[in-house]
């Protein structure tokens, strides 16, 4: 058994002290000599396995990161695991407004369309792939992590924050950008829209999108066109969503905020995540680094000052790099 394989192994009976768990491990790693099987055992980050020395997923020895981390989470909808329960269902239509839209057809013609693949699926212990999750404070203001940001291996943005006139503190590099329909922009070919979908009509627009641009309004005017790489759209599960409102911020909020959902999306497709441009400014003013307008408190549908601890807890637990930019 290679060496790798011996200290997982014996990882395991930390975490589980049985010998049925370390002889199946075993057994995996015998057979991944002579095949891929270790690395495309889904959740095999719940041992601890990249290359960057300490990773985000290694959840030994931290209950508290142990009850809201699930390996098995599945953050992409793809078309294996696009059939939804009743009570999911009906949880994701609550969430901004009710559809009489038949989801199972759209998401039929979705997977006839866009990438129908298990991106990021390739964790081992070989990997070591540094995430920047850029959010859009005006803590971003002077900081100039515009280099650091640059240096890691994805750099993900969120909504419309954009770089032109801001590269010294935000940096120039995007590899992902999330959005929603309300809060789309244009992309470059080289990077992936990430669409995360509050309802059913936000797959709709995004066939849109790339078809017919039809649909120019969901429950306030929308562009009914953005130029964005067809081959490069990933759309976020409802699943992962319900997940990360109630294992991650234990229903605060009516549901988390686009921020926070990038945040814990890099925790399940990243090795070591850096976060940047998260909270309020040194004088505890919420606004955007692109923007004038300040204010004293985050309101709205989330529960900004929570989504903050959560992000300061990771940060103390070393899960994440969280630069206050100041």
């Amino acid at each position: 058994m290679s060496s790798t394989c011996a200290e997982l192994a014996d990882y395991l009976i930390l975490l589980l002290p049985n010998l049925v768990y370390k002889t199946a491990l075993n057994v995996m790693c015998n057979i991944s000599k002579t095949s891929n099987f270790f690395t495309a055992i889904p959740g095999i980050l719940l041992f601890g396995a990249c290359a960057c020395g300490q990773c985000v997923s290694d959840i030994a020895h931290d209950p508290w990161f142990q009850q809201r981390y699930d390996p098995y989470a599945q953050p992409l909808l793809t078309k294996k695991n696009c059939i939804l329960s009743n009570t999911l269902y009906w949880w994701w239509q609550k969430l901004q407004y009710k559809s009489r839209v038949n989801y199972e057809a759209v998401a039929e013609m979705l997977f006839g369309i866009f990438p129908n693949e298990e991106d990021y699926s390739d964790a081992s212990p070989g990997r070591c792939r540094t995430c920047a999750v850029v959010g859009n404070s005006g803590n971003l203001k002077g900081s100039h992590y515009g280099a650091l940001i640059d240096a890691h291996d994805l750099v993900i943005r969120i909504n419309k924050g954009p770089t032109e006139g801001f590269e010294r503190d935000v940096g120039s590099k995007t590899t992902h950008r999330i959005i929603y329909p309300e809060s789309a922009m244009d992309m470059d070919n080289s990077t992936h829209l990430v669409l995360i979908p509050f309802k059913t009509v936000d797959l709709q627009w995004l066939i849109s999108v790339f078809t017919t641009k039809h649909i120019d309004r969901t429950y306030v005017p929308v562009k009914p066109s953005i130029k964005a790489n067809r081959d490069k759209v990933m759309i976020l599960h409802p699943g992962f969503l319900k997940y990360i409102q109630e294992r991650w911020l234990q229903k605060h909020g009516r549901y988390p905020s686009t921020g926070f959902i990038t945040l814990i999306f890099a925790l399940h497709i990243c090795d070591q995540v850096s976060v940047f441009g998260f909270g309020a400014d040194e004088n505890g003013n919420w606004h955007h680094y692109f923007e004038q307008n300040k204010h004293h408190h985050n309101a709205g549908n989330h529960g900004g000052s929570y989504e903050y601890s959560i992000a300061l807890q990771l940060h103390e637990k070393k899960r994440i790099h969280l630069y206050k930019g100041w």
